[in-house]
Parts: C-alpha cells; structure tokens; sequence
C-alpha cells in the first residue's frame, strides 16, 4: 500500500472515473487524499495537554510551549469507566504473553492458606503488605488473590506494578484506571480530590518505598483496600498506617516436588525426587528455583530422545532452528543429571542449550540491565525471524520474569549470565538497540502509549550510554532522549519525561551538544513549572535561555522566555534583574536598579525576603517601582503658638518648639511617605541629606517664628523704626524725640544699657553706633505706647532700667526673649556694655529708647514714664 495513496497500486481503482466500466464510483482523488497528506508529511507530533490550568503544547523541535489554558480548552469532567473498559486496560497493563507457549502452565501450589488470609483481610477492607524475597512467588499469589476479590470493591480490581514509581506516579496511574481523561493531567488538589473516592481492590507489585511515602499513598486513597507486595529490604509500613504484615516464605519439602512433577509433566524417579530433595535444601524451598529445575530436567529428556523418534511432523519438524541447540558442547555428553551446583545456578546451562536467537535476546537483556525488549522488537535487534518465540521458551525456562507491562531477567539471572560470559559487547548491543528505538519512536503511526510501555527499556539504553566513554554512543543517546521524551509527556508517563530528560541533559553535556542541552533544560523546566517547583523552573528556564543566547537561537529563546514570565507570575516578583538590598549588581545592564521596597508588617517590622531575583529580564514588560517624587527640605512639623505680650516672658520662650513628626501612616490607598520610601531604600547617602535639609528647615522655621512672636501686643505698629530704615519727621511733629537731648544731658543722646564711645556720633537714624541700614542690632525707636527694643545677644542677661512711680529706678531682671527681626541674619557683634547709668528722660509725653540687655525683653504693654 502506498502511504499517500489508499487506492490499490495494481489496479488503480482510485483514477478511474465513474463513467467507466467496473468504476466504483468514489470521490475525487484531491478530496480523498488531501486528508492523507499532512499524516504522511508530517512525522513530527505535536500534542496538547491540559495540566491543572495551564495548556501545555508538547513540541519536539523548540521545546514544549505553556501557556494559561483558555476557558473554552478546559476538559469536561472525568468519567469513570464501564466494567468493560476496566477489562481492557487491565488487559493492557499485563505482560504480552508470548508468542509461542513452550512450557506448561503451572498453577499455584503450596499457597492455599496464604491466599485464604489475603483473601479475608482484604474483604474487611484492611490493607496488606505481602513481604517475600524473590523468587518466591509473590507475583502468582497477587494474581490468584485478584480473582477471589474482583467483586469486592464498586471500582473493581485495580492493577498496579511499583518498579520504579513514585507515590505520585502511582496515583496519577490509580486515577486513570479508573476515570477517562484523555490528554487531561490533574493537578495536585484536584488528584488529591478524584482519588479520594476511588473504592477499588489495589493489587501493587513490585513496591520500593514505605514509611512516609506510603503513609502519603494510603492516606490520599482512604476507600481503597492495598495488597502490596514487597522484599524484604523495602523499608517497612510506619506504625501509624495500620497496614497488616505477611510473610511468603519458600515451599515445603512435598509442595517442591509436586511443583516440579508440575514442570516436568511426569512422575519423578527416585534419583530425580532425590536430586530435588537436596535442592530443596539448599535453595530454602523457593518456586523459581524449580521451575528452572523443571526446564533442566525437560532438557535432559529432550537430549536423551533420538530425533529420529519423532516422525517427520513432529515437535522437531515445527522447529527446525532447534537442531541447532543441540549441536555444541552437549552433543554427545550422557542424560545425565546435572550437579547440585549447576542447579543452584542454572542460568548458563539453560542458554546453552537454546537456539542462538533466544541467546542474543538475552545478551541484549544484560547489555540493556536486565530489561527484556519487547517481543515484536527482538527480530530486528537479534537479526532472526523467529527471535520473537524466545519470550516463550525464557519464560518457560524461568530465566525472565513479569514485571509491571513487560519482561526482565528473574533474580539472580543476570549475574550469572555476566559470569557466562554473556556481557561481551554489551556497550555495542546497547548502541545498536539505542539506534532502533530512537527510529522506533520517531516514527509518526507509533502512538505515544505504545512508546511508554517500552519505557523501561529505552530508559536502559539512555543508562547504558552514559556511561559508556564513546563519543558516538552519547550522541545516539541524545537522539533517543529527544526522541522519546515528548512521546512520554503525550502519554501522560511523567516520570519517565523527567528521567529521560535527565538522561539526555547529562549526555549532550558529556557529548558537547549545547543546542540539545539547552532544549533538555528547556524541557525540564517545563516539567518543574507544571508540578510547582518554581525554584528548580526559575533555574532550568534560566539555563535555556543563557546557553540558546549563545546559540543564537532566537526561537528556543523565545519561548524559553515565555515560560520563565509564566514562572515569574506565578511567583509573584517583579520580573528583571532586581536585586534585594546590600546583594550584588544585577546580571543584566550595568546600572544597579533600585530594589523593590520591603514588605513590612503592621508592627512596621521588615519582612525578610524569600530570595534573590536575579533572572534575565524577559521580553515583557516588567513591574518597575513606583518613582519618587522630590519633596521640600522642610518637612519637619514646627508648632508655633502665639503668646500675647501680657502673659510675660517665660511663656514666650517657648513660643517655637520644633516637634519631630509622628510615624509614616498609609493613606486609604497604601501609600508610605516618602521619608519611610527613603530609610526603606536604604540609600545612607539621601538619607543624610534630607537630616540636613531638615536641620537647616528647623534653623529657618524657628528664626521666622522668633520675629513673628515679638511684639505680638503692639497696637498700631506703624511708627516703629525698623533696622534698615531712617526716621523721618512727620508733618505736624514736632520732631524726633529720640534725637533730642535730655534735660541735664550733654548734646547726643545715649541709650540705656549702650554707652557711646569717645569719639562717636549718632547716625542719621538717630540711633548710637549705627553702621547705618545694614540689619546690625542695635536700638529701635518707638512711641510711647509700646516699647523699645534691640536685637537680642544670646547668653548674657542684664539689667533693664526702669522707672518706678516713686521716681527711683530699680534694676529688673528680664528673661530673654527673641525679637522679630529682618530676614537676614546678624552680620556685626552686638556693642559694649554700658559704662554708666544712663538718665531717663523727663517728659511725660515724650517717646523713650530703651536698651533691654542682651537676651533681655521689654514688657508686653510697655510701662509709662513719670
């Protein structure tokens, strides 16, 4: 048949028209192949996957693509499956058998009471732990109890095998024997949730993990009874699982050779019953021992028989390839039996005496670890049409053993094997069955459930590879990981994705391939980002993107990218390269950029970070901070209050108090200040600049408070002769008293408390010692309705004269107080002391100058001169 073309190549049915006789009449060629021609261009298979509430696009060639899965792509819920359907997957789940039965099918003996006890704990509902070594039967005895409990549980009975499974593996297997879900992986909540309700018989083989693993699997599956079937080196059931033990020990003496009676299909002779009595001895009474001694002893029989016996359509003319076993070392040798040592290991001396095709199907077996290809592969790795028959003649010889879906060498047997002589070339065997299954599975009609039952074996190779020093080998190991690993994701095998990308990760790192690699990372943190390990998704994304950067890889890049911006929402962090305060420079640009600001608690108490974010900037847009806006240096709060001039100097010392302002408060919208945006930064250098604005601020504040608190209970202020302005004479005046002698005095005026100095005359303002308008302080003239002041001197107090209704003057104490002066601040020391009591003037009426001593004050209403 041609691929393209579904017509018949002899007669070309397909091209005749409908007019012509003996036409069948069907549609035109372009309608009927154009459906046929993406399935034959198009090996690569791409898959799309629903896993918790991302869609993940499976793609070989780039690398698998996540994204949120979209409303309209979410599954409908799982169904569970019919008693039919069950039946099939059962089916499935079990080895093929084998294309040719050589041996018979040996029944279950000697295990009558143990089958009764599992039979009876399990329909109470108890869970079950089967210890036994192997080779004990352990299997068969699973298989029987089955049958007695397939009406036990509304879910029926449900096969599962360990080897090499994770609890989680184990219940992602366990919800799809049981429901229908295709292309559908739940995530933990909701696999947690499905499998609760499972009531189901679980029949698990093959178990490697106890302790707190299965306490995990029992607790997520509370309506599930567990018959599990263990050796004896797996760590045992917690206490607390309430999980009942049984030992399978070996046969009894009668129970042994009535099972090799079994094998041998006859009777035993005396020196064959001994010959099996002292094998029970030595081998403690295991089954597989004598099921091997069964296939010694149909051996022997078969030499010891002329093929000459059989007539010409016998046995021997349906298998002409079995002359050949016969040739060799054992032609001519007596049917004898063999020793008590070849029976205790009797691997060799069973091969020997198969055809070639069974042997190289177990040299195979050992280069690949034990694991036993497939029987539809076994033709074309061992190069022989009638390879596939020798599943059968090693399964009826004991050699291999039924493990989960397919077949590996029994206990024992690959040591013994390896002693033989038969791991000569193992790292060839395994390159040429690395080559096959790496064209196996990327052929387009192999679906991805039929790869992952070979998962087992393709794992072998991938291991057998590795390490192996041949740069070739490591190169077809990349091939077959990047081969079958999006085959193992599309079958919903997880475990299996992740060991084979582990697998090609390490190879095409010892190979130098940095283009696979790049895609294995790619891979793994796709893996990671599905199961919730943000962490290890952050670092293998991050990988990826670094080594395909080199590459120059834009496509890989790009998706590589999109998914760490996924991880980064996931997260909840800002995307780019941040850093958190007192780390290092960022990966990304030579500019440290600011950290985000701490996350703090009610209590104000930081939140100390979960971790440094330092991945690459993807091509989205990241969330920068909030930028802040500059604010004013004087920010501190300064309460200043009013005292009216009665309430006396003491009260107004304390007009200006600077107050440090109250803790940041957030606003209704979570807004800090930007005082607490500045100490969170971190930043010392601003954070001593905004002290010194502040500081200066306060300096200012409370200078300008000082002039606005002076002379608050002045009356008409108007006639105040301020520092920098010149008296003038008003009209109607008669002049400017300050300027005119008092009676009794010499021709300049004096101020009290300034004495002038020799040689010096007032200036034009009418003040002693002015340097004219340049702010000095230096005595001010009033009215006689308020007082005259001066600019205070700090730190010396003095006595301020005044004149008392007796007409005596009496020195008083004054506190100081500030005075409203100009902007600018003093620019020359204030003047000496005064050197004499200066003379008050005698009019009534008369405007006065008072001198209030440095720091000193006048009264708040003035005192009125007799």
């Amino acid at each position: 048949m041609d691929p393209t073309n579904r017509g018949s190549e002899e007669f070309h049915d397909d091209e005749r028209t409908p007019d012509e006789p003996g036409a069948t009449g069907r549609p035109p060629r372009e309608s009927a192949a154009a459906p046929e021609v993406p399935a034959a261009q198009g090996p690569v298979r791409v898959v799309q996957l629903v896993t918790g509430d991302y869609l993940l696009t499976v793609n070989p060639v780039d690398g698998s693509e996540i994204e949120p899965c979209p409303p309209g792509a979410l599954p409908a819920r799982p169904e569970r499956h019919g008693p039919e359907r069950r039946d099939g997957l059962r089916l499935a789940a079990a080895p093929p058998p084998p294309a040719r039965q050589a041996g018979p099918q040996l029944p279950l003996v000697g295990r009558a009471e143990e089958r009764e006890r599992l039979g009876r704990l399990l329909s109470r509902g108890r869970s079950v732990r089967l210890t036994g070594p192997s080779g004990s039967g352990r299997s068969v005895l699973l298989d029987a109890v089955a049958e007695d409990c397939a009406g036990l549980a509304p879910d029926g009975v449900v096969r599962l095998s360990g080897y090499h499974r994770t609890p989680t593996d184990l219940l992602h297997e366990l919800f799809a024997a049981v429901h229908h879900a295709p292309l559908h992986r739940l995530e933990r909540g909701e696999l947690l949730a499905a499998v609760h309700e499972i009531g189901a018989v679980v029949v698990l083989d093959d178990l490697e993990f106890g302790g707190a693993a299965l306490d995990e699997l029992l607790d997520a599956t509370p309506e599930c009874a567990f018959l599990l079937a263990a050796t004896p080196d797996v760590a045992a059931p917690s206490t607390d699982s309430h999980v009942e033990e049984v030992f399978l020990g070996g046969l009894d003496r009668t129970g042994c050779l009535e099972l090799l009676e079994l094998a041998v299909d006859r009777p035993l002779t005396d020196e064959e019953a001994d010959w099996a009595a002292d094998l029970w001895f030595e081998s403690e009474g295991l089954p597989l021992r004598f099921v091997q001694a069964g296939a010694l002893l149909r051996q022997k029989d078969e030499l010891a028989s002329a093929p000459a016996a059989a007539d010409e359509f016998g046995v021997f003319a349906e298998r002409p390839y079995a002359a050949a076993a016969g040739d060799g070392e054992d032609e001519g040798r007596p049917a004898s039996l063999p020793s008590l040592a070849e029976a205790a290991g009797p691997a060799v001396l069973l091969a020997s005496r198969l055809d070639e095709a069974a042997r190289n199907a177990l040299r195979f077996a050992v280069a690949l670890g034990g694991e036993m290809p497939h029987q539809a592969h076994l033709p074309a790795l061992a190069g022989d049409t009638h390879a596939d028959a020798a599943v059968g003649d090693l399964l009826a010889c004991g050699l291999i053993t039924p493990v989960g879906a397919h077949y590996r060498l029994a206990a024992g047997v690959a040591e013994q094997l390896l002693a033989g002589g038969y791991g000569d070339e193992a790292a060839a065997r395994a390159h040429s069955a690395a080559q096959h299954y790496a064209w196996w599975a990327g052929h387009p009609s192999v679906t991805p459930e039929r790869i992952a039952q070979e998962g087992e074996v393709i794992l072998a190779a991938l291991g057998a590879l590795i390490g192996d020093g041949d740069a070739g080998h490591r190169a077809a190991a990349v091939l077959l990981a990047r081969t079958a690993a999006p085959a193992f994701a599309a079958a919903l095998h997880w475990g299996a994705w992740e060991r084979a990308l582990r697998a090609g990760q390490e190879a095409a790192r010892l190979a130098g391939e940095v283009g696979e690699e790049a895609y294995f990372h790619h891979e793994l943190g796709v893996l990671a980002l599905c199961t919730g390990n943000l962490d290890r998704a952050r670092a293998q994304l991050e990988a990826s993107i670094g080594l395909r950067g080199v590459l120059a890889d834009k496509r890989g890049a790009v998706a590589g990218r999109r998914a760490l911006a996924l991880v980064a929402d996931r997260s909840g962090l800002a995307m780019g390269a941040r850093t958190v305060p007192g780390g290092g420079p960022a990966r990304t640009g030579s500019t440290r950029v600011p950290p985000l600001p701490p996350l703090r608690t009610p209590s104000g108490e930081e939140v100390p970070a979960a971790r440094r974010e330092e991945s690459a900037a993807p091509p989205a847009k990241p969330a920068t901070a909030r930028p802040v806006r500059p604010q004013p240096a004087d920010s501190t709060t300064t309460i200043v209050s009013r005292v009216p001039a009665a309430a006396g100097a003491p009260a107004a010392a304390a007009a200006a108090v600077p107050v440090p302002s109250a803790p940041p408060r957030r606003g209704p919208l979570g807004r800090v200040s930007w005082a607490h945006k500045l100490m969170a930064g971190g930043n010392r250098r601003n954070l001593l600049a905004a002290g010194a604005g502040a500081l200066l601020a306060a300096v200012l504040g409370t200078v300008v408070t000082l002039g606005a608190t002076t002379g608050g209970g002045d009356g008409d202020r108007s006639e105040t002769v301020r520092p920098g302005q010149s008296a003038d004479r008003q009209d109607g005046d008669g002049g400017l008293s300050a300027d005119e002698p008092a009676p009794g005095e010499s021709g300049r005026p004096q101020v009290p408390g300034h004495a002038g100095k020799p040689g010096q005359s007032p200036g034009p303002s009418g003040t002693a010692g002015s340097p004219g308008a340049s702010g000095s302080p230096s005595p001010s003239a009033s009215g006689s309705g308020g007082p005259a002041t001066q600019s205070p001197t700090p730190g010396r107090p003095s006595q301020s004269p005044t004149r008392s209704p007796g007409g005596g003057e009496s020195p008083k104490p004054t506190p100081p107080t500030p005075t409203k002066t100009e902007e600018k601040p003093p620019t020359t020391p204030p003047t000496q002391p005064p050197t004499k009591d200066p003379q008050p003037p005698t009019a009534a009426g008369s405007n006065s100058a008072s001198g209030p001593a440095p720091g000193g004050t006048a009264s708040g209403g003035g005192t009125p001169v007799a």
